[in-house]
């Protein structure tokens, strides 16, 4: 079984914030590799000001550079919208491998309005990393009521291959304040800029292999 991390978001643009919360998680976790799930829309995102998916897809692979990440839009293919449903559908496809659900304490703070959110919960394990300004806010969240009960310790986080869902590791990180949110005021034209962005035919999805376009 190899074991995976799944990140998912709109990465709208992808940044520092991302690659560190991978490369701590990996360590923590010791996880062979990390899948990036480039979302084709966010339900609970408006679809203003969301940049294409091929510009997307490009900001991640950039960022993504030189770690053991897979950057992929497979919920295209899958045709799944929630990440319930992504969920499920992974573990039928991709038996060999064993994937936990990273996600920041920004997401843990809203879980509560994801779809079938128990559904994630019961499907694999899920580590929350901190984040500056949300892990108090994520500890009252109203998903914790019913998620405390599973809370393991984050010195055994190791050993989550082992662990049967639901399951749920908080990770300690260096705080990263990087918002995608910061850097859209910041260049609101991001996906526009030339050294951002590739040709959408140069682009290959990092698991299934097709072109992203």
């Amino acid at each position: 079984m190899i074991p995976t991390g799944l990140l998912g978001g709109s990465f709208n643009p992808a940044h520092r914030g991302h690659r560190q919360l991978s490369i701590h998680a990996a360590r923590a976790l010791g996880l062979a590799e990390t899948w990036w799930l480039v979302s084709p829309g966010n339900p609970l995102k408006p679809s203003a000001g969301m940049a294409p998916l091929p510009a997307r897809f490009a900001s991640a692979r950039a960022v993504a550079h030189r770690l053991p990440v897979r950057v992929t839009a497979i919920e295209r293919e899958l045709g799944t919208v929630y990440t319930a449903e992504t969920l499920l559908a992974l573990t039928r496809r991709f038996s060999k491998r064993r994937f936990v659900w990273l996600m920041g304490a920004d997401n843990l703070q809203q879980l509560h309005l994801w779809r079938d959110w128990r559904v994630i919960a019961q499907t694999v394990p899920i580590a929350v990393v901190g984040r500056p300004g949300y892990d108090g806010p994520a500890h009252l969240a109203p998903a914790m009521g019913w998620l405390r009960r599973f809370v393991r310790p984050a010195a055994d986080a190791r050993n989550w291959t082992q662990w049967r869902p639901p399951a749920l590791v908080i990770l300690r990180t260096p705080p990263d304040p990087t918002s995608a949110t910061g850097l859209r005021a910041a260049e609101p034209n991001w996906h526009l800029v030339p050294d951002r962005s590739f040709h959408p035919l140069a682009l290959r999805d990092g698991v299934t292999r097709r072109p992203v376009i």
